[in-house]
């Protein structure tokens, strides 16, 4: 079916990234999109955040070692010379399929001790998991989860900043990684 807006959740970024991977054979994968950020965890709004690792905390199977496979954590390729030289900041990211979070959610995202809350990264990591292939993720902070302000009011209210702030970030980040290699990031 299409309803007219963008691919958000888990399924299509999966689905995406294991297309793109099939076709192009890329050396490393960059995702990059906007997140909620945990004020608890210093995110302001706007912060661009290069992802250190990122897990799930939607899939609640609670059957040992099904328990991890549901998490799914996995971690990130290291660009410590990108975060320094750009001055972007890091943090784990908590994938979900909701833009809300329930008690719950709530609950595995402080296990996970995420900074951003997205709705991709983690499949994304997840299918470069699976094909070897280093990954980054970008995500620019719309919204403060543990704000004061419902989360889809301020995620709208912020999004054309944050999309900026996408955009300026990852021409920067495009210029830095060109002609390196992943071990110069």
């Amino acid at each position: 079916m299409v309803f007219g807006v963008d691919n958000v959740g888990t399924v299509p970024s999966a689905l995406i990234t294991y297309a793109a991977v099939q076709a192009i054979k890329p050396d490393l994968i960059i995702n990059m999109g906007t997140a909620g950020g945990f004020k608890a965890k210093g995110a302001r709004l706007a912060d661009a955040y290069i992802a250190t690792e990122a897990a799930n905390h939607d899939r609640r199977i609670p059957i040992p070692i099904f328990d991890k496979y549901g998490i799914g954590a996995n971690v990130t390729a290291a660009t410590p010379n990108l975060v320094h030289t750009l001055h972007l900041k890091e943090g784990k990211v908590s994938t979900g399929n909701s833009l809300d979070m329930t008690p719950q959610d709530e609950e595995m995202i402080k296990a996970n001790d995420a900074t951003i809350k997205d709705m991709e990264g983690a499949a994304v990591l997840y299918v470069a998991h699976l094909f070897s292939i280093p990954a980054v993720l970008l995500k620019v902070v719309t919204d403060i989860v543990d704000g004061h302000k419902p989360t889809a009011d301020e995620f709208l209210e912020n999004l054309s900043t944050a999309s900026e702030v996408l955009l300026q970030t990852s021409v920067r980040i495009l210029d830095f990684i060109k002609g390196k290699t992943l071990a110069e990031l």
